[in-house]
């Protein structure tokens, strides 16, 4: 079953760029928002397997919608990834504190690495339920 990807992104062209890199796989399936509403409504709607999502937006920002995500019960253990310009350390630890999964500086990533991230992360959050539940089995 392909994984749900919800791609936070109001840059036209990046947005389309990383759903097209990702839709060349079969193994996703990429739903798209433009704005930190949209985003809020699509992520209860669509149920992602991940969030890639970006600081500035329009209307409400992304440190917003990641602290809405995180403080809604239904909604809270959606992983989410931050892709955005701002780099500094204060920002960077602040969407850590929300509860973002990593941090990722545009400028510092090409699209194909930012697609290898995905793929990480997705594999990380699989595997890890999964040895998780093999560790706690062992130990009885």
């Amino acid at each position: 079953m392909p994984k749900k990807i919800l791609i936070v992104e109001d840059d036209r062209f990046l947005r389309e760029l990383i759903s097209k890199k990702l839709d060349a796989e079969e193994e996703y399936n990429i739903v798209q928002a433009v704005d930190g509403e949209s985003a809020i409504k699509k992520i209860g709607e669509e149920d992602p397997d991940l969030v890639l999502l970006d600081l500035i937006l329009p209307g409400i920002d992304g440190f917003e919608v990641l602290s809405r995500v995180k403080n809604n019960p239904e909604l809270m253990d959606t992983p989410v990834v931050i892709l955005s310009n701002l780099g500094q350390k204060e920002e960077v630890d602040k969407g850590l504190e929300l509860g973002a999964i990593d941090f990722l500086i545009k400028a510092h990533f090409t699209p194909g690495e930012i697609i290898k991230k995905i793929k990480k992360v997705l594999k990380e959050q699989v595997d890890g339920g999964e040895n998780k539940e093999t560790e706690e089995n062992e130990e009885e």
